[in-house]
């Protein structure tokens, strides 16, 4: 629960400081004094958005600080999951620059404002002015029906499983987008994958037909050269290499009296070793080179083939071809197997349906069985509160799967006898509304086990012996949590543990807790006003109960 609040410099708040009770805390105070600037304070400290009018003086900080009594409120787990340290009392700290820059700390370690939201979900629940407006929210009153059936983890796994859902539609969504658009060029696709198949285009391959055809067009002068080499290595006695052959025995002749011939026989026959494979080589070129023109046109027309389908496909070489045609290959491959891809993608569509429809239905069901008892007790407390002929009813229409459910969700009410209950945000008036969302927030909170949750002017539009059970409600409902109260009726304000009041000096809001002489006298100008009598004084201390 909310043990003490701190507000530095906030709006029309110079400084102010408040403990609370662990009951009931009934804030009064006149019209424009500053009573709901408490719950802007404790919405910033909670992680809402700064709007730029937080700062009262623009050369300080604004500073808005918590204490919490959080204990046997078993949120360690959340704390495990928020990454932050436990303890039974905790210190949330929210600072406004002048800059306009935010800082936020739980204890003594910075966070982030979506944490602050988190946590704040766990420790208030502030119900506004405006609050009312909500029961026409189809996803308040699915919450609020989770929370009551007790099946707010099946929610999130329902959340979970439509999210996947959700997912696994938009795959085959774009699967089958995708395959409408390649059928569209399987044609086109298919025969370029045909033409440069049936190519056959090795890496390199018109580096090489290059070199054959130059070799193929100068085949005359290529065999003549060669012919030639071979002539003057070859000849019988003329030739190079019969020469060298009996210039080397001679040195060996001679190398019994001179030493040194010997190395440079062995040199002279390394020599005439390679001439004779050079000679060989040219045997070879001389056999193996002819002219062709049939094969010269052969090796052209495949080089202009190749470099056609380079042009064709913008490829550098064949190199390059080769990855496109694989390219289009893998895509004629998909298009081949997607009926298969599109068969696998409907059964995790179908699979996904199946499991979120399921969770569904059994939120579905836990909300139907915990009908009875919720609109007996919501009953009970209109009842309670003037309203002895009200009827408050859950109606529901099955809809086929949404983000919602399978469910339609409808509050259902009349403050009459003998009338069918309608929707309660069609025909409730101001008054008859703000008793509904008092008794729906009453069983809601005993629920969820929030610590504290906070009112502000939930009473609007009842007065007289329906303002005293509204106030009983709230008592009770005190009993079990803790609530501040923000009220202009003294019927209400007489049932506080604590009765704080909200005023005005110079242009500043502030806020004190009153003693008992000046509780009467504060209830008794909230009956007759400014000019308090004798009758309201006696009418304030039957009130108190004095």
């Amino acid at each position: 629960m909310l043990r003490t609040l701190s507000v530095e410099n906030y709006a029309l708040i110079d400084h102010l400081e408040v403990e609370f009770d662990a009951h009931l805390n009934i804030i009064t105070g006149q019209t424009g004094a500053g009573k709901s600037i408490l719950l802007g304070a404790l919405s910033l400290l909670l992680g809402a958005r700064n709007e730029g009018a937080a700062i009262k003086e623009n050369s300080q900080n604004c500073v808005v600080e918590a204490t919490f009594d959080i204990d046997g409120l078993n949120l360690e787990q959340i704390f495990d999951q928020l990454d932050l340290d436990y303890e039974p009392q905790i210190t949330i700290r929210r600072i406004i620059t002048p800059a306009g820059k935010s800082r936020a700390f739980i204890g003594d370690i910075p966070v982030q404002l979506a944490t602050l939201k988190t946590l704040g979900e766990y420790l208030i629940d502030i119900h506004s002015q405006h609050s009312n407006l909500i029961l026409a929210s189809e996803s308040f009153r699915l919450e609020a029906l989770d929370t009551i059936a007790g099946c707010t983890e099946l929610r999130a796994e329902f959340n979970s499983a439509y999210a996947a859902l959700t997912a696994a539609q938009s795959e085959l969504q774009r699967a089958q987008q995708s395959i409408l658009t390649a059928r569209k060029e399987e044609e086109w696709l298919r025969y370029q994958v045909d033409e440069l198949k049936g190519a056959a285009i090795k890496p390199n391959e018109e580096a090489e037909l290059e070199i054959k055809i130059a070799t193929l067009a100068n085949a005359e002068s290529i065999t003549e050269a060669y012919g030639a080499l071979h002539q003057s290595l070859s000849e019988e006695e003329a030739g190079v290499v019969a020469q060298l052959v009996q210039r080397a025995k001679a040195l060996k002749a001679i190398s019994e009296h001179y030493p040194e011939a010997k190395t440079a026989a062995e040199r002279l026959t390394s020599v005439v070793i390679e001439l004779q494979d050079l000679d060989s080589t040219a045997e070879q070129a001389i056999e193996s080179i002819e002219s062709d023109p049939e094969l010269l046109d052969k090796y052209n027309n495949r080089l202009d083939m190749i470099y056609s389908l380079c042009r064709k496909h913008r490829a550098e070489n064949s190199t390059e071809l080769i990855e496109i045609y694989r390219g289009y290959a893998e895509q004629l491959e998909s298009i081949d197997r997607a009926d298969e891809n599109i068969s696998e993608l409907q059964k995790a569509v179908s699979i996904a349906t199946e499991r979120a429809t399921t969770l569904a239905a059994a939120i579905y069901k836990a909300h139907c069985i915990a009908t009875p008892e919720f609109e007996s007790g919501v009953e009970g407390i209109l009842h309670k509160v003037g309203m002895e002929s009200a009827k408050f009813r859950i109606g529901y229409e099955q809809i086929p799967l949404c983000p919602s459910g399978i469910e339609k969700i409808e509050f259902l009410f009349t403050a009459n006898e003998g009338l069918t209950p309608r929707p309660v945000e069609k025909i409730a008036s101001g008054g008859e509304m703000s008793r509904v969302m008092l008794a729906l927030k009453s069983i809601i909170s005993r629920s969820l086990a929030l610590p504290t949750i906070i009112f502000d002017e939930i009473d609007t539009g009842v007065s007289g012996s329906v303002a005293n059970a509204v106030g009983e409600v709230i008592a009770e409902l005190s009993a079990t949590m803790q609530v501040i109260d923000i009220t202009h009726l003294p019927q209400i304000a007489s049932k506080g543990d604590r009765h704080y009041l909200v005023y005005k000096s110079e242009s500043t809001t502030n806020m004190r807790q009153l003693s008992g002489d000046e509780r009467i006298t504060e209830i008794a100008k909230m009956l007759s006003g400014e000019n308090i009598t004798d009758a309201a004084i006696e009418q304030a201390q039957i009130l108190l109960g004095k």
